[in-house]
């Protein structure tokens, strides 16, 4: 080693250790969580029907968010005349066209104490009665709160179905609808109370195949253009209208097919066997259409189906229902990228545009079939709506719409403490996709990294920081050296004979003229920290990667003194910080204390009684800064550092805090410290969260206080739905991480930047994990967290 002289002003040998110590004596505790049980009573599979099959992909998503911490049982409607077997969940069944068995139903849910909330799924055919009369009986008798979903909702009702549906909205605690039609119509015509009605959309499944042709050549379908159409077959959907249009279609491209995907509908099936598909084959034969439409009879499952939909080029829609609220086969096409061309219905007039596809009136082939020709003839519009499709429907991914219930249940019961979704698995799947064998390209267009972009310095000082902290928390595997070495290897690529670094390189592997019109130094500083923190994880590491290290940031100790950006300084704190951890050096706390001196000027400078902040403007990566100072403090012991730290952290918490959630500084209009106003939603990156995060660990490491804990958790809620649009960020399929939160709306490319950051504050997770959550004393002093409805 090169610095082996003792500073006197350097902590105690044993300072980590004592740290440690600190922490592992103070008490254990579990997140505090909302235990529920919830009924459902709901068709459901083996039963086929839409409504089944929405209960269960709602049922599962609930499960798979909050696992462990929330039990839902099933009570299955009997289909008549249908003798059935059901496996938990259903621990109920329930005889629905029967009305003793309803008020029965009523008793039983009502002797179960550990029943918290009823969740009712409404369809009138589900339910005897006139207009599914029965379920009134039920309703008036429970003594448990409870919620319908009306699935239809007619826009012109007769009376009785207008005092029906009356009385059980005025019954429930909470109304939920798919569209916000149904939500104006139950308002305006069944008179309910706006504040009991809740908009939720129907769910849909992320899934997007980059491979199509594979998928098609597998399904038989190579070198087709596929139109399709699925859901069990009745004659309300309209099925005539496609294949007429298919004859004008067949005409213009040969290579076009039409898939009718499902079975027909078991009650269709029960009254009238299979006519309405042997018309529909007549009608085949007669237009000369036999290899043009085919049917796929059977029930897929969830896989199978999202293969189908994930190879269509354009999706029909032909319900001839013009009263149809909603269909879950039409947001699972959208979802999966599908143009559609739908008949006007309810949920086609509201999501449905020119920019991701066509509205026809119904039982027009015509309008269908100009339509489809337009768009089979423009695959640069087909891309264009599949995009658009995709982003329109993103909100209502499965993950969305368990927050938006689970937020529903406590809106219900105010007072119960905040069921928070689970933590994700820490999987690098997408950090090791956007990784080529020279580095982490820099962005990515959805989650296909885009090499064009190439790769930044930043990214990949970052990511190596990733990967160093997930062999602190988990096992050291060849996997994550392999790709600790490809982010190391590229840092030592940037750095230039005089030390410092370059951070843009091209596709091409060289450096690009960004670099030149840049200042470099923030990047510099995030390499310096890269390379400290690798150091710091010496125990968990390879001794090469870390002798490596120590080449690299040795030689930056010939420039550090001369960084002048606030960031780059913070930046390179922490990273001497992090050394300090490996060896002991005079010389490193003397380049410290004077950055820290540094800093500590520009927060003297800018500050004043309102203003405790080291700039006139609160932007980018904020929290580094008190961060950084809290650093100095632990390592010099000089008092001003750490008074400035507390006071400027306090003062960012403050402007980025609110009371249920964290809202990020605006990377549009900044946060300027004599601005009008600073309350715009939007422009939030998941970088900000990570950064923030970082600094409430050390801050706790630092002062052993709690409540930075419980900010913690706080911050990293926004990654799971705790934000102002209540949507994921992180993407539970790919495992990458949305690139913004913007003001209506999650910007879906998936690029390094937001990843890795993720990344970094989940795995900052493992730690939080093993530290106080909050004395146990001070549990009812803690403030609920809620996923709020409002």
């Amino acid at each position: 080693m090169i610095f082996e002289v003792t500073s006197p002003k350097l902590p105690a040998p044993n300072y980590f250790e004592k740290r440690r110590e600190t922490m592992a004596r103070v008490c254990d505790r579990k997140l505090c969580i909302m235990n529920k049980t919830l009924l459902f009573i709901t068709s459901y599979p083996t039963r086929q029907c839409g409504i089944a099959t929405f209960a269960q992909d709602l049922v599962n998503a609930m499960h798979k968010t909050f696992a462990g911490q929330l039990k839902i049982e099933i009570c299955a409607l009997l289909e008549p005349g249908v003798p059935v077997v059901y496996e938990s969940p259903v621990r109920y069944t329930l005889n629905a066209h029967n009305a003793e068995s309803c008020v029965e139903m009523a008793h039983t849910i009502n002797a179960n104490p550990d029943i918290d909330i009823v969740c009712i799924e409404h369809e009138f055919g589900l339910y005897g009665g006139d207009y599914g009369h029965h379920l009134l009986g039920l309703l008036s008798l429970l003594d448990k709160p409870f919620i319908v979903r009306f699935h239809t909702v007619l826009p012109n009702p007769d009376q009785k179905c207008l005092k029906t549906v009356s009385l059980i909205g005025a019954l429930a605690s909470k109304v939920t609808v798919m569209t916000q039609t149904s939500a104006d119509i139950l308002i305006g015509t069944y008179h309910l109370p706006a504040e009991k009605i809740v908009h939720i959309p129907h769910g849909t499944h992320a899934h997007i195949i980059s491979d199509r042709e594979t998928v098609k050549k597998r399904l038989g379908l190579q070198g087709k253009k596929v139109l399709s159409t699925f859901g069990l077959l009745s004659e309300n959907k309209g099925l005539e209208t496609g294949i007429r249009a298919m004859k004008k279609i067949a005409a213009q491209f040969p290579d076009a097919v039409y898939l009718i995907l499902g079975k027909t509908h078991p009650t269709i099936l029960a009254r009238e066997g299979e006519r309405y598909r042997e018309r529909l084959q007549d009608l085949i034969k007669e237009s000369g259409l036999e290899n043009q439409v085919r049917f796929v009879n059977s029930y897929l499952t969830l896989e199978n189906l999202l293969d189908y939909l994930a190879i269509t080029d354009i999706y029909l829609f032909t319900s001839i229902d013009p009263d149809q609220a909603v269909s879950g086969t039409f947001v699972y096409a959208m979802s999966a990228g599908c143009p559609v061309i739908a008949t006007s219905f309810v949920q086609a007039r509201e999501m449905l545009d020119e920019s991701c596809g066509f509205l026809i009136d119904f039982n027009n082939h015509e309008q269908l079939a100009t339509a489809a020709i337009k768009l089979l003839g423009d695959d640069a519009l087909r891309a264009s709506m599949r995009k658009q499709a995709i982003e329109k429907t993103r909100p209502s991914i499965w993950e969305n719409v368990a927050l938006a219930h689970m937020a529903m249940y406590q809106d219900i019961q105010r007072e119960k403490q905040v069921m928070m979704p689970n933590l994700p698995p820490v999987y690098l799947d997408h950090a090791d996709r956007l990784t080529d064998e020279f580095g982490m390209i820099q962005f990515a267009k959805f989650d296909v990294p885009d090499p064009s972009s190439g790769y930044t310095l930043d990214d990949n000082a970052r990511a190596l920081i990733t990967m160093c902290m997930y062999s602190k928390y988990f096992e050291t595997n060849r996997y994550v050296l392999n790709l600790a070495h490809k982010y190391l290897n590229f840092i030592g690529f940037c750095q230039q004979p005089d030390f410092r670094f370059l951070n843009y390189v091209d596709v091409n592997h060289q450096f690009t003229g960004d670099n030149e019109g840049c200042n470099l130094e923030d990047s510099n500083g995030r390499a310096v920290w890269a390379l400290g923190y690798l150091m710091s994880q010496y125990q968990h590491l390879p001794t090469s990667l870390v002798k490596q290290a120590y080449l690299y940031i040795r030689n930056c100790f010939t420039w550090i003194e001369s960084l002048n950006s606030p960031r780059a300084i913070a930046f390179a704190i922490k990273g001497l910080h992090y050394y300090l951890q490996y060896e002991r050096s005079r010389t490193v706390v003397g380049l410290l204390s004077k950055l820290a001196t540094r800093l500590q000027k520009f927060y003297t400078n800018a500050h004043d009684d309102q203003w405790k902040w080291y700039e006139p403007c609160l932007t980018y990566g904020n929290a580094v800064l008190p961060e950084a100072m809290m650093m100095a403090w632990m390592i010099t012991g000089k008092a001003a550092y750490k008074h400035i730290a507390e006071q400027s952290f306090e003062f960012l918490c403050s402007k980025t805090f609110r009371e249920r959630y964290m809202k990020v500084i605006n990377n549009r209009n900044w946060f300027h410290q004599h601005g009008v106003d600073h309350s715009s939603e939007g422009g939030e990156q998941p970088i900000e969260i990570a950064y923030t995060m970082f600094t409430l660990q050390t801050f706790y490491d630092a002062t052993a206080n709690a409540a930075y804990l419980e900010k913690m958790r706080i911050a990293f809620s926004w990654y799971l739905g705790n934000n102002h649009l209540r949507q994921v960020i992180y993407n539970p399929l790919t495992y990458g991480c949305y690139d913004g939160l913007e003001t209506s709306s999650v910007n879906q490319n998936q690029g390094a930047e937001s990843t890795v950051c993720y990344l970094m504050a989940r795995l900052l997770m493992e730690q939080w994990n093993k530290q106080i959550y909050v004395a146990s004393k001070n549990t009812e002093a803690r403030p609920p967290l809620y996923l709020s409805l409002n």
